[in-house]
C-alpha cells in the first residue's frame, strides 16, 4: 500500500509495510472476517481491497464493521486475548488493539498468507467451502472457534469421560460407613436361622454384582412369576461343579425383583461343616436342606429356593452337561404342598461351563471328605490360576408358577402324588433347557 494510504492498482508489487511492535498476526492475512460472509482474497504484494485504512487501522470504512461483529463475542471466550487477536479491534466499543487491524493484517509474512490463500481456494478451512458454518481460524491458520480445535491447532474431541463418577464413590462410602456404624451400635436384625439381611445387601451383594454383571452377563427373563410376597419355592437345575449358580439366583431375585426379596437357600451339609464357609452361609440366609428347615421358612413367608439334583448335577461330567439329574424323593415337593405356596421352576443356562469337568480324581476325594475332586482343563494344571471359571453367558429363567393351593395337606403323604409333581416340574425345566440351548448364540456371547 503507498504511503498515502489509498489502494494501490491490482497487482502492483511493492515492499511489504514494516509490522509494528508486540501487533498478533491476523487468521488468514484480511483485517476483518466475517463468520458465514465470503471475503476477497488478499495475496502477497497485492493492494488492499474492501477497506482504505490508515496509520494504525483505526478508521473503517463503512461497511467493515458487519464483518467485525461477528467476531465480537470471541472476546468473552475464556483464554482469548479479545477480538482484536483474531480480527484487530479490541471488542464491541470499537477500540482498536493495539498495533491496529491493519498492521494485524499485514503482519503475515508471504508464505504462510500464500498457504492460507491457497487453502481457501481449495474450499479449506476459512475459504468458500467452509463459508457459513460458524467456524473461524485461529493465529497460524489452524481450526478456531466452533472447528473442534483448541487456539494451538490442535484436534480436540468430546471431553473424557471420568474414569469414577464421585457421586456414586461418594454413596458407596457413605453406605460403607453407614454399615460400620450400624455394625457398632449393634443396629441390625439376624433371624432364627442366623440370616443377616444388612450383611447381604451391603456387604456379599456388592462383592458379586460385577461377576454377575461385567463376568457371566446374567441374562434374568420371567421375574414376574416370582410372588411380591408370600411364600414360595423356587426349584433349579444345579450345575457348574461349584455352585455359583445358587449365588447367581439369588442375586438375581434380589437386584431386579420388583420386591428386590431374598432367596433363603437351602444348603447341603457340607457346606455348613466347612470353617470359614459355615459362618458366612448362616448371614447370608442359607439353611439346612431339611424338611423342618423348608417348611418354617415357606410357612413364615418367605422366598426358598432348593437344587433337588445336588452333588450329583454339579459334580457331573462335562459329557452330561444339561441332561437332568434324579430329584430325589420329593421332599420339596412335599413341604410345597404342606404349607400350600406355588412352585416355581427356573432354569439356568451357562452354568455348565464356568469349569468342564473332564475327570474327577475319586480315591483323593473320599481321602480329603469330598463328594468329588474336579479335573478341568485348567485345574490343578495352572495352579490357583485354574480356580477362575471361564466366562460364559448366562440365562435365569423362571417358568410358570404350579399352583398347590388345590390340593389338601394330606396330598403331601400321597407318594403317587409327590412323585408326579416332582417329575412334572423336572420335565417342565428339562424342556425349557433344550429351549434356551437352542436360543442362545454362543457359549460365550
Amino acid at each position: 500500500m503507498p504511503p498515502d494510504g489509498r489502494a494501490g492498482p491490482p497487482g502492483a508489487a511493492g515492499p511489504p509495510p514494516p509490522r509494528p511492535e508486540g501487533t498478533r498476526r491476523s487468521p488468514n492475512g484480511t483485517s476483518a472476517r466475517a463468520t458465514g460472509a465470503a471475503s476477497r482474497t488478499v495475496r502477497p504484494g497485492s493492494g488492499r481491497s474492501g477497506s482504505s485504512r490508515a496509520g494504525t487501522g483505526s478508521q473503517r470504512e463503512p461497511g467493515t464493521r458487519a464483518g467485525l461483529d461477528g467476531l465480537d463475542d470471541l472476546a468473552a471466550l475464556p483464554g482469548r486475548e479479545g477480538a482484536g487477536a483474531l480480527n484487530g479491534s479490541s471488542g464491541p466499543n470499537g477500540a482498536d488493539h493495539p498495533g491496529g487491524a491493519d498492521a494485524a493484517g499485514r503482519s503475515r509474512g508471504a508464505d504462510s498468507a500464500d498457504g492460507a490463500d491457497r487453502s481457501r481456494d481449495a474450499g479449506g478451512p476459512g475459504g468458500p467451502g467452509s463459508a457459513g458454518t460458524g467456524t473461524g481460524t485461529a493465529p497460524g491458520g489452524k481450526a478456531g472457534p466452533g472447528s473442534g480445535a483448541d487456539p494451538g491447532g490442535e484436534a480436540v474431541g468430546p471431553p473424557a469421560e471420568p474414569v469414577a463418577d464421585a457421586g456414586e464413590l461418594e454413596r458407596v462410602l457413605a453406605e460403607l460407613l453407614a454399615f460400620l456404624r450400624r455394625r457398632i451400635t449393634g443396629d441390625y436384625t439376624v433371624d432364627e436361622h442366623g440370616f443377616d439381611p444388612d450383611l447381604t445387601e451391603h456387604i456379599v451383594a456388592p462383592l458379586l454384582r460385577p461377576i454377575y454383571r461385567s463376568y457371566f452377563r446374567v441374562e434374568t427373563r420371567g421375574l414376574e412369576n416370582i410372588p411380591d410376597k408370600g411364600g414360595a419355592l423356587v426349584v433349579s437345575n444345579h450345575s457348574g461343579t461349584v455352585p455359583l449358580d445358587a449365588l447367581m439366583t439369588a442375586l438375581a431375585i434380589l437386584d431386579h425383583h420388583p420386591a428386590h426379596r431374598h432367596l433363603r437357600m437351602l444348603a447341603a451339609d457340607l457346606v455348613f461343616a466347612l470353617p470359614f464357609l459355615a459362618p458366612l452361609a448362616r448371614k447370608t440366609g442359607n439353611t439346612l436342606a431339611c424338611q423342618a428347615d423348608a417348611e418354617r421358612l415357606l410357612g413364615a413367608g418367605h422366598l426358598v429356593g432348593v437344587w433337588p439334583e445336588g452333588f450329583k448335577g454339579i459334580g457331573k461330567p462335562f459329557s452330561d452337561r444339561y441332561k437332568l439329574q434324579r430329584f430325589g424323593r420329593g421332599g420339596f415337593v412335599s413341604a410345597a404342598l404342606r404349607t400350600g405356596v406355588p412352585i416355581v421352576p427356573c432354569t439356568v443356562v451357562g452354568a455348565e461351563e464356568i469349569y468342564p469337568m473332564v475327570g474327577n480324581a475319586r480315591t483323593l476325594a473320599r481321602l480329603l471328605g469330598l463328594p468329588y475332586l474336579p479335573i478341568t482343563p485348567t485345574f490343578p494344571w495352572l495352579g490357583l490360576l485354574g480356580l477362575v471359571p471361564l466366562p460364559s453367558k448366562w440365562i435365569i429363567e423362571f417358568g410358570e408358577p404350579v399352583d398347590t393351593t388345590e390340593y389338601t395337606q394330606a396330598a403331601a403323604e400321597d407318594p403317587m402324588l409327590v412323585f408326579e409333581l416332582t417329575d412334572r416340574i423336572r420335565e417342565t425345566i428339562q424342556h425349557t433347557l433344550y429351549g434356551l440351548l437352542m436360543q442362545r448364540r454362543s457359549v460365550f456371547f
